[in-house]
């Protein structure tokens, strides 16, 4: 499961770094380029709610089957196009498998663990993946492009995704299907309206907030999601049940996600061009730059479910959240003159450290209490905020971006050649987009402070110690 959801979230950010490599080879224009990642993006986030649904209803062992088999075909497409369209289209489909597969990675955890001591590790090493993912991406897809080929970052899944279908069936039991039917006003007016969001910030980032058809996205996206609300509200049998939303800890952790993820997202994206633009390094070196921020947050993300019963699930995530903090204000002070090991070394260690220790009891709270029933959508949820939260986030940097490097380019400092001009502009629009990113992330801090309620773990006994350390027969 866990190598299945890697695939899944390496696919969010493996293709960032070859798309030089791809613009070039099947001639896109610039505008269409961005497509290749966002076409992903788009059909992923408007279908998890209705992949998560589907699994509580028809097994979610059958969907996670389902789902990684339409991945795997799907980048074997996408390696093969020879053409734009042919690319785009793999890629969408890519998200529908990705969105059926992945809310039912994260519910086949929590229904395979019972809460408690167990479940907390098993998420420890399920965030250490999922966050752990994002950056490695970043990594192998500078090693695949500049070593082979742009085609292999979506090669690479076939193997991985053969070998899950074949082992599945052998390791994972297929869950008790939930009597009932689906929703289907509810999976339509959800889809629609996350489609409608995630393309009107989409838009937005592309080609700015005063654009036509991105407003009228976002316009499409109120009527349709409070369509949603009403509906899931009076529904028999919601795909998304309004009571995850009654407990105020799991609201709050909720939005705490969201806000995080906006921040993440943009770091990934101003840093990976940073790195190439400002520092001139090679799609390879750029990639194996993330390196350090990846292996500091999978390691901690290990650690976090054994500091989880020693300082308490709150505790753990404002800890977290004060180095992820201090590392946005860090990269905000970059400039043209900046060098990676002073001004970009440090705020990744700081981001692998912070990200590690909060996400984990950032999930086990959204998880916590839910009943089995229920968490097939809890997990689509998860999934679907942070898709949401990342194009949300990256619209509004990238705007922030775009005011501040037009300022800053409209007031040259004197003395510089043009090209100076161009990269000093550029650095400080980034460096907005940071400050930006650590506003958001004291946001977070506040909603974790004020809204979160957790009660610490309760120590394991002697007896519990010494039986989580014997041998299970299986």
């Amino acid at each position: 499961m866990l190598g299945a959801q890697l695939m899944i979230i390496l696919d969010m950010t493996v293709v960032n770094i070859a798309l030089p490599h791809i613009q070039t080879s099947l001639h896109f224009s610039t505008a269409s380029l961005s497509w290749v990642a966002n076409g992903y993006t788009l059909t992923s986030g408007g279908l998890l709610l209705l992949g998560g649904r589907a699994g509580d209803i028809l097994g979610r062992r059958r969907m996670f089957v389902i789902g990684i088999v339409v991945f795997t075909l799907a980048s074997l497409a996408g390696g093969l196009a020879n053409s734009a369209g042919l690319l785009l289209t793999a890629r969408a489909v890519q998200g529908v498998g990705g969105a059926m597969a992945s809310p039912a990675v994260l519910a086949l955890i929590v229904s395979s663990f019972p809460e408690g001591k167990e479940r907390t590790r098993a998420l420890g090493i399920y965030m250490g993946v999922i966050t752990g993912g994002s950056s490695l991406g970043l990594v192998l897809g500078g090693i695949i492009t500049e070593w082979l080929s742009w085609r292999w970052v979506l090669f690479i899944n076939i193997p991985i995704g053969i070998a899950v279908v074949a082992i599945t069936p052998l390791f994972v039991a297929e869950t008790p299907r939930q009597p009932g039917h689906f929703d289907v006003m509810g999976a339509v007016t959800s889809t629609a309206g996350v489609s409608a969001l995630v393309y009107g910030f989409i838009r937005a980032a592309s080609n700015g907030w005063s654009d036509h058809l991105g407003i009228g996205a976002f316009g499409l996206a109120v009527v349709l999601l409070a369509a949603f609300v009403l509906n899931e509200a009076r529904a028999s049998q919601p795909i998304t049940p309004l009571r995850l939303f009654a407990d105020a800890s799991r609201s709050g952790s909720f939005v705490t996600r969201l806000l995080i993820i906006a921040g993440m997202f943009g770091v990934f994206f101003f840093l990976t061009q940073f790195l190439q633009r400002i520092l001139g390094f090679s799609p390879l070196r750029a990639g194996i730059a993330f390196l350090p921020m990846t292996v500091a947050l999978f390691t901690v993300s290990r650690l976090a479910p054994r500091l989880m019963p020693r300082l308490g699930v709150k505790p753990l995530m404002i800890v977290g959240m004060l180095p992820v903090i201090a590392a946005m204000a860090w990269l905000s002070r970059i400039s043209s003159d900046s060098g990676y090991w002073t001004h970009v070394f440090g705020p990744m260690m700081l981001l692998g450290l912070g990200f590690g220790l909060v996400f984990v009891p950032l999930t086990t709270t959204s998880l916590a209490g839910v009943p089995p029933k229920d968490s097939g959508a809890a997990s689509g949820m998860l999934n679907m905020l942070q898709l949401v939260g990342g194009s949300l986030g990256l619209a509004i940097l990238v705007a922030v971006f775009g005011t501040a490097s037009a300022n800053a380019a409209r007031h040259p400092a004197a003395g510089l050649t043009r090209f100076a001009q161009s990269q000093q502009a550029w650095a400080h629009g980034a460096a907005s987009a940071f400050l930006l990113a650590a506003i958001l992330d004291v946001a977070s801090l506040l909603v974790i402070l004020l809204v979160i309620r957790t009660k610490r773990p309760a120590p394991m006994t002697a007896p519990a110690r010494q039986a989580e350390q014997e041998p299970v027969a299986s």
